[in-house]
């Protein structure tokens, strides 16, 4: 199966569009030398491309947008955060599991693309 790609957000104005424009958009906020990012993101990735491949990947480098981050509220990594017609749905931080996540964005994801 060939690995679902991340559009990368790298300024908050960037971000704020992307989540305007997008239906539905999976935000994957990253840091340089963050292992657990480097090792879940392809994980996740292959997730969302197989379970939800109507919802838009994008990936902000804290350590390149600061801002972005800050204005997200995200101070740790790896984070990812789920959006549904530009309001925010879902939240995870450091230590998810990927059954956790597809279990979590199974109903909003249907309600939203039936």
């Amino acid at each position: 199966m060939q690995e679902t790609l991340f559009q990368t957000i790298v300024s908050p104005d960037a971000l704020k569009e992307c989540i305007r424009r997008e239906p539905a958009v999976l935000i994957w906020f990253t840091g340089p030398g963050c292992r657990l990012c480097q090792d879940l993101k392809p994980r996740v990735a292959t997730l969302i491309g197989a379970r939800f491949p109507r919802l838009a990947l994008v990936e902000v480098d804290c350590a390149r947008s600061p801002e972005a981050a800050a204005q997200s509220r995200v101070f740790s990594v790896p984070t990812l955060q789920i959006y549904f017609e530009g309001q925010h749905f879902i939240t995870k931080g450091r230590s998810f599991s990927l059954t956790e996540l597809s279990s979590d964005l199974e109903r909003p994801y249907q309600l939203f693309f039936g």
